[in-house]
């Protein structure tokens, strides 16, 4: 599933549509550059889930758990940049099946923990905004490490979700067969 996301409350939006649709068990892997939403597209899952907030990112903590208020799961809300393995992952002792645990940097690190994960890629097309809503992830992550891109530029983004494994089956995320 391929969307065209204008704005930050708009990824918030999904955010909650997402949330709402997650179960305990389920592991969302999110992989984009720097500003290009993440941790915006998690405040939203968390808001969908009905946990208590803030959601901010968990940078320098690893991990963060957020309670539910509504009686369902806890999101766990990772940062796995500074993880270089997926046994680093493993070690954080996070509860997976009990838990919706968003990933952030953690693609090629969940699959050893899960057989079934949704994959989101966020691509940041800079100065998209006026322009065509078009722009490699290349060419985007080489402006981001540039120090040329204004990360708070509220741009439109590029949203892929795919789900992997046998729980995304019969979903609208499931990978293309």
């Amino acid at each position: 599933m391929r969307l065209d996301v204008v704005d930050t409350p708009a990824m918030e939006a999904f955010g909650r549509e997402l949330g709402a649709a997650l179960r305990a068990g389920d592991i969302v892997v999110l992989t984009g550059p720097l500003g290009a939403g993440k941790t915006t597209l998690t405040r939203g899952i968390g808001a969908g889930l009905g946990v208590r907030g803030p959601v901010q990112s968990p940078t320098f903590v690893l991990a963060r758990t957020h309670p539910n208020l509504v009686g369902g799961a806890p999101l766990v809300h990772v940062d796995a940049y500074r993880l270089g393995s997926a046994a680093l992952l493993d070690d954080l002792d996070l509860d997976f099946e009990r838990s919706v645990v968003v990933v952030e940097w953690g693609a090629g690190l969940v699959e050893a923990v899960t057989d079934s994960w949704l994959e989101v890629v966020i691509e940041r097309p800079t100065g998209a905004r006026g322009a065509q809503f078009a722009g490699p992830a290349d060419a985007v992550d080489a402006a981001d490490a540039s120090g040329d891109a204004d990360l708070d530029a509220d741009e439109p983004r590029i949203v892929t979700v795919t789900g992997i494994g046998p729980r995304w089956a019969d979903t609208p995320y499931a990978a293309p067969a």
